[in-house]
């Protein structure tokens, strides 16, 4: 790990964040760290702090879960021509929310100091038309190898959770959602397809819960 304008994806942003002040000498740190997503008055927020002139090198750490595709697009001028003394590193949980225009101008370091094992994009015990969305939403330039990972990874946490009535219907989507994404399909429209035919699986609970307790 290195303070170089970079993009860094971590499970564990403090944890990241702390490593990075570690190697910190004459540096000046400017964090804008968001617990879930970075929004775009944040964007905002941190163009006005990398404009501000200072002697000393400037770091700025922009972290957040995830980072719309309005936010992405605001910070990609900055992020292409910073202004004198100004690194930028963005540190997100997950690589699949970063669009292609970031990675193409920021090296892209994935810290494998963190846990091994990856995790959905989604909080599929959580799934809700919002989060759907959201993720759609940063989702829409996203790679077709990515998206196949982000797919594989959402499936597996969806049968974990318990959460899903999955029929042998939903299950054989599954494997054709998979293998289309490898023939040219929209990677934005198959993932939106299996995660709107899973919002449509998932129990309630809440509402199975309340007809037990009235019988």
């Amino acid at each position: 790990m290195k303070l170089i304008s970079q993009v860094i994806i971590s499970e564990d942003i403090e944890g990241t964040i702390a490593s990075l002040e570690a190697l910190k000498t004459t540096e000046l740190f400017i964090k804008i760290v968001k617990e879930d997503r970075f929004l775009i008055e944040d964007a905002k927020i941190a163009i006005e702090k990398a404009h501000i002139t200072h002697e000393a090198t400037t770091v700025l750490i922009l972290a957040g879960k995830s980072f719309e595709m309005v936010v992405q697009n605001k910070l990609l001028k900055i992020l292409e021509e910073p202004p004198p003394n100004k690194i930028f590193i963005l540190v997100a949980a997950q690589k699949a929310t970063i669009l292609d225009t970031i990675k193409s101008r920021l090296p892209l370091y994935i810290d494998q100091t963190q846990s091994a094992v990856k995790k959905s994009p989604l909080d599929m015990s959580t799934l809700s038309l919002a989060t759907l969305y959201q993720f759609i939403q940063s989702s829409l330039h996203i790679s077709q190898k990515d998206a196949k990972e982000a797919l594989e990874l959402i499936i597996l946490d969806a049968m974990r959770s318990g959460c899903y009535d999955l029929d042998e219907k939903t299950l054989m989507l599954f494997g054709s959602a998979t293998r289309v994404l490898g023939v040219g399909s929209p990677p934005v429209f198959v993932l939106s397809t299996v995660l709107l035919k899973l919002l449509a699986r998932k129990k309630n609970r809440h509402i199975k819960g309340a007809h037990n307790a009235a019988v």
